[in-house]
Formats: C-alpha cells, sequence, structure tokens
C-alpha cells in the first residue's frame, strides 16, 4: 500500500470515528445539538440511561423490563410515540414524565 493510500484510509477511518460519535451524542451535522428528552417506561431491565427509582444507582440498574420510573433518552419528538410489546403481546407506550407501573418488588 502506498504512503498516500495509507494516509487517505486514515484520515477517512478518523473521520467516520468522529460522526459515529457525533450521532452517538446526538450532535447534527450542522452541529446543533438534538433535542433528547429523558422518556419512562420504555428500557428492558438493566438497559435504562438513568433514574430507576430508589435503591438504585443510575445507567443499567432498573430491575424489570419496561419499568415506570427508569428512563432511556429517545428524540424529543418521539418518545410519546415509541411502544413496546411486552412478551405476554401488551403494548406499553413511553412517557415524558414517571410512571407507576412495572415497579420492582
Amino acid at each position: 500500500m502506498s504512503k498516500k493510500l495509507a494516509s487517505t484510509a486514515a484520515v477517512a477511518g478518523a473521520v467516520a470515528v468522529a460522526v459515529s460519535a457525533m450521532v452517538t451524542m446526538g450532535i447534527t451535522t450542522n452541529g446543533a445539538q438534538a433535542a433528547n428528552i429523558k422518556c419512562y417506561g420504555i428500557s428492558k431491565a438493566g438497559k435504562n440511561d438513568c433514574a430507576a427509582g430508589p435503591g438504585t444507582t443510575c445507567a443499567g440498574t432498573s430491575k424489570v423490563d419496561y419499568q415506570g420510573n427508569a428512563w432511556s433518552f429517545v428524540d424529543a419528538a418521539n418518545c410519546e410515540s415509541v411502544s413496546v410489546t411486552t412478551m405476554d403481546g401488551k403494548k406499553l407506550m413511553g412517557s415524558a414524565s414517571a410512571l407507576k407501573r412495572n415497579m420492582p418488588s
């Protein structure tokens, strides 16, 4: 591989990593921060971004699937339209505020 090709590949790789990080952080290509909000009741047990109620520390500490007081970040326009389906086929909707459902015993 020539030095020029290797250099081009390295730059392309660095750009791909930077764009991936921007997407992960919710930054749009024009530099604006995407509007993300806390959406309650949509995360699987142990997969929440934070706030899983008393006795928990933060991210990844929810005890049950779709725990009502545990949230995950989603695009602000999508939270109320996010739905999850439980194992028994019940459809649950996300909420911009904490819910009193699926609380651990």
